[in-house]
């Protein structure tokens, strides 16, 4: 019997340090060997830690959201063969075994690996009920309260919201000034069937609805604190480098996309049965493919510590993708050697990779321009942030009909505008000008889009 320590193993491409963002483990669980200890996030995607003994956990020595060096101890596992297989035959652990009478209720021999992290979040409170104004009788004249209670707009509808009588609740601000604190004071101070309320006596429905007000307050008050782990502290980071290095403009422009949708529509209807769907992205890599060929300096990557500009004769192409654990650029890389039809593939392709978290730390890096599309939500203008280091970023915004004059004519047209950010530090406003403008023309007479 011994103890072997498992240390914080290189991953490779120079990475020093990586962030602790899952344990699938804990003190006093047995392990098998290969069984997965941990997940990791590097810069670029999430790594699984294996262990390379079988044996009892007994300490974890790094804790989740920890940023720890390669080489780092971060658990301590105690070896015995003999030990390891009486643990895994104890009753205890029946239920990790597999059932004869119930195979389907039994797990898999290694721990499930949980990609999604769950903030609990506080019950939605329930909208306050309608409550009616006291009764006319004494302490009132003329319609309203001799004694009228001071306090501010937000607290009276605060505790409105609340059913509290805010005759009944002692004031403690300046010049007898009934503050949030003091709500709160009085609803922690009566019991609920003492508090006052707004609503008549005789009006049951309504007081019992108001009998909750010590829960609508807390509910009202409270707050989640929610760490900032994982790869969302990753997007984070991400996003604060490329605002910090990276002087931002946004260009905007229409796009007349009628004769675009009219296309691809036909192209869909023609080859439904033997190829991928065109969506609007697949025609638009193709402009940005052809656009850069004029415009190489957007596609391009700059070390600003080494004052170096790269540019880039094919076209690795970054994909903004939404998953469930955050924003993720996987690339799809020579975009100028596919068709429409492959772009689709590629698209589709890599974006489910993304999303079912599948995705290879090969596919999250090494691209020279992005696209993102937030058209599906709907918007007509964004600011999007460039994906750092490279320089330039196209977006989509959603497709809308409008009436334009054409030939003197009021005609219905299709337009999208598209709101692309550039560094500014190497892409002049001309420039950038110039090449949204290709991408325009491009896309208003798509059939320059095949033309040699």
């Amino acid at each position: 019997m011994s103890i072997k320590t498992i240390k914080m193993p290189d991953i490779g491409e120079g990475i020093a340090e990586v962030e602790l963002v899952a344990w699938h483990v804990k003190v006093g669980d047995v392990v098998l060997e290969d069984q997965i200890l941990a997940d990791v996030m590097t810069d670029k995607a999430t790594v699984e830690i294996p262990s390379h003994v079988s044996g009892t956990v007994i300490s974890l020595d790094a804790a989740v959201g920890e940023v720890v060096a390669v080489g780092t101890e971060i658990i301590h596992i105690k070896t015995a063969a003999a030990a390891v297989q009486q643990a895994l035959a104890a009753p205890q652990i029946e239920a990790n075994v597999t059932s004869k009478s119930d195979p389907a209720a039994a797990p898999t021999q290694a721990t499930v690996v949980a990609k999604t992290e769950v903030a609990n979040c506080p019950p939605k409170p329930q909208p306050a009920p309608a409550l009616l104004p006291p009764p006319l009788g004494e302490g009132w004249a003329g319609g309203l309260p001799a004694n009228r209670p001071i306090a501010a707009p937000a607290v009276r509808r605060r505790a409105w919201e609340l059913g509290l009588d805010l005759t009944q609740v002692k004031a403690t601000g300046p010049a007898g000034r009934i503050t949030d604190a003091d709500l709160q004071a009085h609803a922690a101070k009566h019991p609920i069937d003492e508090v006052g309320y707004f609503a008549r006596p005789e009006s049951s429905s309504i007081k019992s609805a108001s009998r909750n007000a010590n829960e609508r307050y807390k509910a009202l008050t409270s707050e989640t604190t929610v760490p900032v782990i994982g790869l969302r502290r990753k997007i984070a980071q991400k996003m604060q480098e490329s605002k910090r290095r990276i002087p931002h403009f946004t260009y905007v422009e229409e796009i007349d996309v009628t004769e675009l949708e009219t296309l691809r529509k036909q192209l869909n209807a023609q080859h439904e049965a033997t190829r991928e769907r065109l969506t609007l992205l697949p025609f638009l890599m193709h402009a940005l493919v052809l656009a850069v060929r004029d415009h190489p300096e957007v596609n391009a990557r700059y070390d600003d510590d080494a004052a170096v500009l790269t540019r880039f004769k094919a076209v690795h192409l970054g994909l903004a993708t939404q998953t469930e654990g955050g924003l993720m650029v996987p690339v799809i890389r020579h975009v100028e050697c596919l068709d429409l039809w492959a772009c689709a593939a590629a698209v589709k392709r890599i974006s489910e990779t993304a999303r079912s978290g599948k995705i290879t730390r090969e596919e999250l890096s090494g691209s020279t321009i992005t696209i993102t599309s937030l058209g599906a939500w709907g918007g007509i203008v964004s600011t999007p942030v460039i994906n750092y280091p490279e320089v330039a970023i196209v977006g989509t915004n959603r497709i809308v009909e409008r009436p334009v004059i054409l030939g003197g004519q009021v005609v219905a047209r299709k337009i999208m505008n598209l709101s692309s950010s550039f560094d500014h530090r190497v892409v002049d406003g001309l420039h950038a000008a110039e090449f949204v403008q290709c991408l325009r023309r491009y896309l208003e007479c798509p059939a320059t889009l095949f033309v040699p």
